[in-house]
C-alpha cells in the first residue's frame, strides 16, 4: 500500500540530496516560459495577454515533465544529464504535454466549479499524467488513462500526498509572503516570486513521481529472477 508520509519522506530525502541540481532545472525553464510569455505579450498586446495565460497554464506542465527526467536521473544516486540534455528530453513531448495540461485544467476546473469534490477526485486520478508521458511515451489520451490505473485502489493515499505537498506550498507561500509585506517592494516580491516557484516545484515533482514509481512497483513488481 502507497504510504503518503514516505513519500514525502523520500522526497525530502531527494531533494537535500539532489536540490543543486533540481533547482537550476525547475529556474530556467520557468525563467525561459515566462520570458516566452513576456514577449508574446509585448508582440501581440491584449492577444498576447491571453495566449501568454495559456502559455503559463501549459509551463506548469512542460516545467513538471523537465523535472520528471531530472527525478528519474537522479534516482541512481549521481546526476547523468545536464540542464540542456535534460531539457532536450522534453522538446519532443511539449505537444502532448501541453494538450494533456491545459485538457486536464479544464476537466479540473469544471471539476471544482461542480461543488469542489469532483475536481479533488479528478486531480487525484490525473496525478500521474507527465510522469506517463516522459517515462512511458505515452499519448494524450493514453497518460489520463495510465494515470487512472496506478492510482486506482490508492486513491486516498495518492491525495494524501497531494494534501501534504498542497500543504507545504502553502506554509512555504505563507512565510514568503510575510517577507514581501515587510519590505513591500516590487522588485523583492518577484525575486520572492522566482524562489518559491523554482524551490517548491523540484519538492512537489519529487512527491508526485516518487508516487508514480511507488505505484508501479506495487502494480507492476519485477518478477524474481531465478538462478
Amino acid at each position: 500500500m502507497l504510504s503518503a508520509g514516505s513519500v514525502i519522506g523520500q522526497a525530502w530525502e531527494m531533494y537535500k540530496a539532489h536540490w543543486r541540481h533540481l533547482i537550476p532545472v525547475a529556474f530556467v525553464v520557468y525563467v525561459l516560459i515566462s520570458l516566452f510569455a513576456l514577449l508574446l505579450v509585448v508582440l501581440l498586446g491584449w492577444f498576447g495577454v491571453l495566449v501568454g495565460a495559456l502559455i503559463a497554464l501549459a509551463g506548469v506542465f512542460w516545467l513538471q515533465g523537465a523535472l520528471v527526467i531530472a527525478i528519474d536521473d537522479v534516482r541512481d544516486g549521481r546526476v547523468d544529464l545536464s540542464i540542456r540534455e535534460t531539457l532536450n528530453r522534453v522538446l519532443p513531448r511539449l505537444n502532448t504535454l501541453t494538450f494533456a495540461g491545459l485538457l486536464a485544467a479544464v476537466g479540473i476546473t469544471i471539476g471544482f466549479i461542480l461543488l469542489i469534490v469532483p475536481g479533488l477526485i479528478l486531480i487525484t486520478l490525473w496525478l500521474l499524467i507527465v510522469p506517463a508521458i516522459m517515462l512511458e511515451n505515452r499519448g494524450v489520451f493514453e497518460s489520463f488513462g495510465r494515470s487512472r490505473q496506478l492510482v486506482s485502489g490508492h486513491g486516498w493515499s495518492v491525495f494524501g500526498v497531494i494534501v501534504l505537498t498542497v500543504a507545504i506550498l502553502i506554509a512555504v507561500n505563507i512565510g514568503l509572503g510575510l517577507v514581501e509585506a515587510a519590505f513591500d517592494s516590487r522588485w523583492l516580491n518577484l525575486l520572492l516570486d522566482i524562489v518559491s516557484q523554482t524551490a517548491t516545484a523540484p519538492f512537489l515533482a519529487l512527491a508526485w513521481t516518487i508516487s508514480y514509481f511507488e505505484l508501479r512497483a506495487i502494480k507492476e513488481p519485477t518478477p524474481a529472477i531465478t538462478p
